[in-house]
């Protein structure tokens, strides 16, 4: 089986001794980069399959740095690694692009799953619609847009994963249980309340067009439904 090359960047030195030291072997090569500065070097040299950032960095810090690398690279898996774990924190991470977030402290072993399914899920994507009309607005899940009468917004990759799930499922009930467990990973409470921001956000995009409307099936998902 082919190793799954790792980008490790984390400013605690013995933190990031203990995750090269444990999880490089058959399965993984880690390379270490020790600010986001370096990352972005890292990022470069060694074309990673997966980055597992720290959040808080001297240098860079890790979102910056992700920032920077979403730019060039939408698709490569980011997991953030933080001790900071508030809502507004994981929202935006996910908003700048992250795939993944794990509070510190965490089990080797769940670090392993993590990065094994965020690899698995990029490798094994299925081909399917990726262009949608809703209205007087079109959505590009690839390039990760809403247009509206041609007046382009940029949306984020949380924004763009979670919209597309509703457009593919237009006129039913989207599971909210499904969409925790495929974006972040489990559905607990403080995962549900992230779910629950971007949805809202999604509705103020999409107010314009008084046609659209995100239902809350309480209990159970969202629906997207156009009034004819």
């Amino acid at each position: 089986m082919e190793k799954i090359n790792v980008l490790l960047v984390e400013d605690e030195a013995t933190l990031a001794m203990i995750i090269k030291d444990t999880l490089e072997g058959p399965e993984f090569t880690i390379h270490v980069a020790e600010n986001g500065r370096e990352g972005l070097r890292q990022y470069i040299k060694v074309k990673p399959d997966i980055i597992v950032t720290d959040v808080m960095m001297p240098a860079l810090d890790g979102f910056s740095m992700v920032k920077e690398i979403r730019r060039a690279d939408p698709d490569i898996p980011i997991l953030f690694l933080s001790a900071r774990s508030s809502a507004s924190d994981v929202v935006e991470g996910f908003e700048l692009g992250g795939n993944d977030y794990l509070k510190k402290p965490f089990g080797m072993a769940e670090l392993i799953i993590r990065i094994k399914a965020l690899v698995h899920k990029v490798n094994y994507r299925k081909p399917d619609q990726s262009v949608f009309t809703l209205g007087f607005f079109t959505f590009d899940s690839v390039a990760q847009t809403l247009a509206f009468h041609g007046e382009k917004e940029q949306l984020s990759n949380r924004e763009s994963e979670i919209l597309k799930r509703l457009c593919e499922n237009k006129d039913q009930v989207m599971s909210m249980k499904d969409v925790l467990l495929d974006l972040w990973g489990d559905d607990s409470f403080f995962n549900t309340r992230s779910l629950h921001v971007f949805i809202t956000k999604l509705r103020h995009k999409l107010e314009r067009d008084p046609s659209i409307k995100i239902l809350n099936i309480r209990g159970i998902g969202y629906k997207l439904i156009m009034d004819n």
